[in-house]
């Protein structure tokens, strides 16, 4: 399941950046691919990471990316800014899957 998780957020995140090339504009588009960029490279490490036995680290990749990603997704189709102040919270997430990842990695 998680797998599958990871592989539906890759295909998110590349529709993102493909709206934001081709059907955005303006800030809006800026959050397109940031978005976009951090989702996807999170669902590839939420995969390595679920290959390396790392689960926890892959759950937390697909969840925060998806909340760092999704805030940015509703503010560039027109959501209030205050979604702005959630974003950190995902990123802050993200480098914990990091720190975890790395944890577990440990010899």
């Amino acid at each position: 399941m998680l797998g599958i998780l990871a592989a539906l957020s890759g295909a998110i995140a590349v529709a993102a950046g493909a709206f934001g090339a081709h059907g955005a504009s303006g800030q809006a588009q800026e959050w397109l691919r940031t978005g976009g960029q951090y989702q996807l490279i999170h669902a590839v490490a939420a995969l390595v990471a679920l290959r390396l036995e790392a689960r926890g680290p892959a759950w937390l990749f697909v969840a925060s990316g998806a909340i760092f990603a999704g805030t940015l997704y509703l503010m560039a189709i027109g959501a209030p800014r205050w979604f702005g102040a959630i974003t950190p919270i995902g990123g802050a997430l993200l480098i914990a899957g990091w720190l975890w990842l790395a944890w577990s990695l440990r010899p």
